[in-house]
């Protein structure tokens, strides 16, 4: 039973990691011209973003149906992996518990039979069995403490391992992904921030969870659909959600500062020249750190009390199209004074938007 488990489990493990989440392929553009208009464009990958794809940092690729980007596997969890990497996250926790199972059975039997009861202490004799005769595998003080080293990992792998899946098993019962369920929320808070009326409802629910399930999971192994065009519930646009997206994108060049790099930063995940309390509270994300010149310019689009994120300001010939984002400590930069009225829009600017 044990090696069923391991078999299954590194299937569906390595199954995810070699076999990849699916990519946009490169200089990829819809079938309709105008649809160009609905969707963004990657510099990276030269071709736009098909709905519910997105460029990841790690692959420098664009995933098709993104959740995250593992480290576990090496590769992003997406369209075609989706499936075997939710199994091994089933399947891991299930082993494991098997395991843990024998660990404490074994443990208590070894224990119960080197007992011995006297009448006013309890000891343990380790050495040898004191009712059955010579096991057949010795088990001795190491072996215990071994075999406890074992269930604590087994138990770990259990609970960590698991509530993971559980994560993944409510997206995929609504048939949204992590980045996705993000976008929602953001979606949410901008109708309610600019008080538009409108109403966002998610496009690839199918309202049933039967339905949501059958997405990722059918007896071929293969998802449904081809990672490019996706049903959508009634009612709904195909590129409601993309269009989403460029509506937040907007309202983030709106809501963005800038600021001017008053110290140099070298990009550090963890600076020990920026003061105790920046380095004590770096940002727990796999976000990167931006480095940063005395004069560089940066928009920033949200920030922590020691930190901010945002993109650097580059020249078009210099830059070449590539994009520096990312985290830098808030004491190297300040707020640069506006040189005009357009260059920040004014309250009731947003509030009409």
């Amino acid at each position: 039973m044990l090696l069923n488990w391991t078999v299954m489990i590194l299937y569906n493990y390595f199954n995810a990691m070699f076999v990849g989440p699916g990519y946009v392929p490169l200089g990829w553009t819809p079938e309709k011209s105008q649809d160009c208009t609905y969707l963004q464009y990657c510099k990276v990958c030269q071709s736009y973003k098909a709905p519910r794809s997105h460029h990841c940092r790690k692959c420098n690729r664009c995933v098709m149906k993104m959740d995250h980007h593992c480290p576990w596997i090496n590769n992003c969890c997406g369209y075609q992996n989706h499936a075997s990497f939710t199994l091994f996250l089933l399947l891991a926790p299930l082993g494991c518990i098997h395991a843990s199972f024998i660990f404490i059975m074994t443990m208590y039997t070894q224990l119960y039979n080197r007992i011995s009861f006297g009448w006013s202490s309890v000891k343990i004799d380790m050495s040898a069995a004191k009712r059955d005769p010579r096991p057949i595998i010795p088990f001795g003080l190491s072996a215990f403490a071994a075999s406890l080293f074992a269930l604590g990992l087994a138990l770990g792998t259990t609970i960590a391992v698991g509530m993971l899946f559980i994560i993944q098993m409510k997206v995929i019962l609504t048939n949204k992904t992590s980045i996705e369920s993000w976008i929602e929320e953001k979606a949410k808070d901008r109708i309610q921030y600019y008080q538009t009326g409108e109403t966002f409802i998610f496009p690839y629910d199918m309202g049933s969870k039967w339905k949501n399930f059958k997405q990722v999971f059918t007896w071929s192994g293969v998802p449904e659909g081809n990672g490019l065009d996706w049903p959508v519930r009634d009612g709904c646009h195909q590129y409601s959600l993309t269009i989403e997206q460029l509506k937040q994108k907007a309202d983030k060049r709106v809501r963005s500062v800038r600021y001017r790099a008053v110290e140099d930063y070298s990009g550090v995940c963890c600076p020990v020249t920026k003061g105790v309390k920046t380095f004590f509270t770096t940002p727990c994300t796999e976000e990167p750190r931006i480095a940063l010149s005395k004069g560089d310019l940066i928009l920033a689009t949200r920030g922590l009390k020691h930190w901010m994120y945002g993109e650097k300001i580059l020249d078009s010939a210099a830059g070449g199209g590539i994009r520096e984002r990312g985290w830098f400590p808030r004491k190297c930069v300040e707020k640069c004074p506006y040189d005009s009225e357009t260059d920040q829009p004014v309250d009731g600017e947003k509030k009409n938007r």
